[in-house]
């Protein structure tokens, strides 16, 4: 017999609760799922989270996991969890839009080696969410299917290009989700959201069954509403796997992380090229106060050099559209996907609907990709930016020698008005100035909230080395009860 709590309730738990209290039975995974869809129904004709809503398919997987653990009990932290995933992660024989209209009526065959794994932890899916098309953007304002709003203001993005997946876990209208991150898309939204975001180590979470968008920067994370939370998913989802030669099995296995304050053996670098014009006065100040607080808790703080910051977001902004141009040159209108078979010839069927089925912003990147890769151009812009990536990676490297974490602004504003940068792409790419240089390196870096500026949330970015995911979650655990502590007061 259940003991159901009110959904307002249940929905507002983090996963570690809500699996403790399915673990004590004082609720059902189902009373979780109806919750959130409850949730949904209430909320997203406003915010626009989510795509695409699966509620017959997450109530009857819910009745099936409560009947398991009624057998079998309870083992697995994910267990009847419902969660949301972003639509550009493949879930068998559901819609993949990757929030464009050349793949808005695909149905994925197969499931990404991600899903499987929250599937065999007993995961439940409430729906797919909105994001930018194929992941390109940083407002979630670029989809087919319409922007999503703030759910801190409506008024205002959720950033991108994970915002649909950010804004839900916000919301309350899952426990938690999965986005995705190229260059930021899972930390900045997070930033922006006031939620807790995780980019892991390239490499440690595979990507397969995730629609490519720039290879060598793509990489799956969670996204949840405490760094416990975002310890637990990362933990079901990383991993070696054998669809992915780019993933990695490492040693370093995910932990929830503990409870001890590591401040006194920490070593913590402050880049002085992330604190300089641009950044809002506010959020730095807030850092500086929180950096002041770390070292009075007997952390070592050092003032540290990145030089070549200044050249990554350049960089980025021609390795990855040129990883576009190549990516997205499948979507043919031949194989799958949108197709106008109108026209005197086959290119005229690639021309039609690949000009229809994308929206500006991919045109915009496929075509600057293409333009990079070609004869004559590719030396000199493309070689160029991959040279300048390994400078990036060694300035980190360096860095790491002396330190064991950094911390940054997660992003130079908090959330801008929707429309405000929509038509000036060069001052949009600069919401991502502090994130793109950590997957120009392929490091860990999480988005912690720590404070508000006119009532609007902003992050502080831990970066931490290749597979220190655990250490980034410890300082991150330490610093979320310590302004726990604050608000108490």
């Amino acid at each position: 017999m259940f003991y159901v709590i009110c959904p307002m309730i249940l929905n507002n738990l983090t996963i570690l609760e809500a699996h403790q209290g399915l673990k004590k039975k004082e609720f059902s995974s189902e009373d979780l799922v109806r919750a959130c869809l409850n949730e949904i129904k209430e909320k997203d004709s406003k915010i626009h989270s989510f795509i695409t809503v699966l509620e017959k398919e997450a109530i009857e997987r819910a009745k099936i996991i409560d009947k398991q653990i009624a057998s079998s009990g309870l083992n697995n932290f994910l267990t009847g969890i419902p969660l949301a995933i972003k639509d550009n992660i493949l879930i068998q024989d559901v819609r993949a839009t990757a929030g464009s209209k050349i793949l808005s009526e695909y149905y994925s065959p197969y499931d990404a080696t991600v899903i499987k794994k929250l599937k065999d932890a007993g995961a439940i899916f409430v729906g797919k969410t909105n994001l930018d098309e194929f992941a390109m953007g940083s407002s979630t304002e670029n989809s087919f299917f319409g922007p999503t709003k703030n759910p801190r203001d409506l008024q205002r993005v959720p950033g991108g290009s994970s915002g649909g997946s950010a804004a839900a876990v916000t919301a309350k209208m899952c426990l938690g989700a999965l986005g995705s991150d190229t260059g930021g898309s899972i930390r900045q939204p997070s930033s922006f959201c006031g939620v807790v975001g995780l980019k892991p180590t390239y490499g440690k979470v595979s990507r397969y069954g995730l629609m490519a968008m720039a290879s060598s920067l793509d990489q799956i994370g969670p996204i949840g509403n405490s760094v416990d939370d975002v310890a637990i998913l990362l933990d079901a989802i990383e991993g070696k796997d054998n669809f992915d030669s780019t993933s990695v099995k490492d040693a370093f296995k995910t932990k929830i992380p503990s409870n001890d304050n590591i401040f006194k053996k920490l070593r913590v670098g402050i880049p002085k090229e992330y604190f300089v014009k641009g950044l809002d006065p506010q959020i730095k100040k807030n850092i500086d106060q929180l950096i002041k607080k770390l070292e009075d808790g007997g952390a070592e703080i050092k003032e540290v050099s990145l030089p070549h910051t200044k050249e990554a977001l350049a960089c980025y902004y021609i390795i990855m559209p040129a990883e576009v141009s190549a990516n997205l040159s499948r979507y043919d209108g031949i194989r799958y996907g949108y197709s106008i078979q109108e026209g005197k010839n086959l290119l005229d069927v690639y021309l039609n609907s690949r000009t229809q089925g994308f929206g500006d912003e991919s045109k915009r990147r496929i075509i600057l990709g293409t333009y990079i890769l070609s004869k004559g151009y590719y030396e000199d812009y493309y070689l160029k930016a991959q040279k300048v990536r390994t400078l990036i990676k060694n300035d980190f490297q360096k860095v790491f020698e002396k330190v064991d974490c950094l911390l940054t602004p997660t992003t130079p504003t908090t959330a801008f008005k929707i429309g405000e940068k929509i038509d000036d792409p060069l001052n949009m790419y600069l919401s991502d100035i502090y994130t793109v240089p950590v997957n120009l390196a392929g490091l860990p870096a999480l988005s912690l909230p720590i404070g508000e500026v006119e009532k609007l949330p902003f992050g502080l970015q831990i970066i931490g080395n290749y597979f220190e995911e655990n250490k980034i979650l410890e300082i991150a655990k330490t610093i979320e009860k310590l302004i726990s502590k604050q608000v108490d007061k």
